[in-house]
């Protein structure tokens, strides 16, 4: 069976596509933030366009999240952070609810405030309704896993939130000149640089990949995972170049520095804990070496619009329709492409 003879028409739930609201937009803008990560621009948004871009690939429904720079665009300055995030969170809440029939939003949270993002998480729950929580894999160079963020992670353990993950640049914090003892002055002494080791490559392109996998392997490491089973966390982009990681950082932690987990422990909290969705360019290559660590039954498909142009947004699906065609079933791909978002989302 190919792509033309009907696998287009299969019931699509896009668990990884973006909103850029008019308000975050112009806090972009303000902020300095028109070439996010070296991107060109600011792709235009809005609900009309996003949900005309759904129906060629028979998208019912779209998880609308925030993509990088996120609500923490100004180093250091919590009380904007706060601001972008419930601004942007409300404005995403009653776009979902004019349109009902097509969209879901997670809440996102104003990391790396702890205080702030508890505050936030039962803001959004009990008042917005939102559909669990995005943040992206380092705010001010926390990553997640940081013990600093261990209350906030017990929180949405608690609430057994689904938790997207979404890539970012590395970020280092370097020291401006001396500090003060006290918070305030040491932040107003820290500055924070965007790592892009390759100048000519956009840091979108490939520090997006290894950031990923820093901020999963210190979800494992630390305890994290295994101490919050009740959150399913979400990594983007088909795992990025997980497979090979678990085992290398497993034996290298075992051998030399004394760790305690070992790489089938790793591969179980992945299998147990984790769905990957399918951004991106998952096919021809990375599909099979994410398989050999999970199942079909944890993939998600995700269109990256509207960071992912149109047209690109229909070259990758009809891509994934070819691939999927040539290892699963058709029933097989209709949990792929829907299946397990549905019984994820509750949809």
């Amino acid at each position: 069976m190919s792509s033309a003879d009907g696998l287009d028409e299969l019931e699509r739930i896009d668990v990884y596509s973006h909103a850029i609201t008019s308000k975050y937009r112009e806090l972009l803008l303000q902020i300095g933030h028109d070439n996010p990560d070296g991107w060109p621009e600011i792709p235009e948004w809005t609900p009309e366009n996003h949900i005309r871009v759904m129906k060629e690939p028979n998208i019912t429904t779209s998880i609308l999240s925030i993509s990088t720079p996120g609500t923490y665009d100004k180093s250091f300055d919590t009380s904007l952070t706060k601001e972008i995030t419930r601004t942007t969170n409300e404005e995403l809440s009653e776009i979902c609810a004019a349109n009902p029939k097509y969209f879901r939003s997670p809440a996102s949270l104003p990391l790396p405030s702890v205080p702030d993002s508890l505050a936030e998480i039962d803001y959004a729950l009990d008042t917005l309704g939102a559909s669990g929580f995005c943040v992206l894999l380092n705010a001010n160079s926390v990553y997640l896993g940081d013990k600093s963020l261990d209350p906030m992670f017990d929180k949405l353990n608690q609430c057994k939130a689904i938790l997207l993950m979404h890539p970012t640049s590395c970020k280092i914090v370097s020291c401006t000149r001396s500090l003060d003892s006290t918070t305030e002055h040491a932040q107003s002494g820290l500055d924070i640089t965007i790592v892009n080791t390759l100048q000519h490559v956009p840091s979108g392109l490939l520090e997006y990949v290894f950031d990923e996998i820093r901020a999963v392997v210190n979800l494992l490491v630390s305890g994290t995972v295994t101490r919050c089973p009740e959150i399913k966390f979400v990594m983007s982009h088909a795992g990025c170049v997980l497979p090979p990681v678990p085992e290398f950082v497993a034996v290298a932690l075992q051998s030399f520095f004394g760790g305690t987990m070992n790489s089938t422990e790793m591969r179980r909290l992945l299998t147990e804990s984790f769905h990957f969705d399918l951004a991106g360019l998952p096919w021809p290559d990375m599909i099979h070496g994410l398989l050999g660590t999970v199942g079909p039954d944890r993939l998600v498909y995700g269109s990256d619009y509207c960071w992912t142009p149109v047209p690109m947004v229909k070259r990758l699906f009809e891509m994934m329709d070819q691939g999927a065609n040539e290892i699963w079933t058709v029933d097989t791909i209709k949990e792929v492409y829907s299946g397990n978002a549905k019984r994820l989302f509750d949809l």
